[in-house]
């Protein structure tokens, strides 16, 4: 291998920011966000800063998450026809300074 991409790693340990590069090699923009089901621990995708757009790029098209890179299954052919994100249900994330009593009234989570 030409380039070092780093070690892989957890979806959850990605940074925004980490450039996300099509299966043929083309750089395609960089994470903004990772998107999980955090009960279950399931990945669900990533949220793509190309230029102005944010693209949604499902689970089953990220082939490899890297330290410094996120490699797709699809070429960057395939990727000009991903989606722009827009947000579904209300997301949350949780509240680490909800405290036991804050949790235990619903307070756990805060929305974004």
């Amino acid at each position: 291998m030409s380039e070092d991409h780093g070690d892989p790693i957890s979806y959850q340990a990605l940074r925004p920011g980490t450039p996300v590069v099509s299966s043929d090699g083309r750089q395609l923009g960089a994470v903004e966000r990772v998107m999980d089901n955090p009960k279950e621990h399931i990945f669900d995708g990533i949220v793509m800063r190309a230029g102005e757009r944010r693209l949604w790029v499902d689970a089953p098209e990220v082939a490899h998450i890297a330290e410094r890179r996120v490699t797709l299954t699809i070429d960057a052919a395939e990727a000009a026809g991903l989606t722009d994100y827009a947000p579904g249900a209300p997301e949350y994330r949780a509240n680490v300074r909800g405290g036991r009593l804050g949790r235990f009234f619903g307070g756990g989570w805060k929305r974004d």
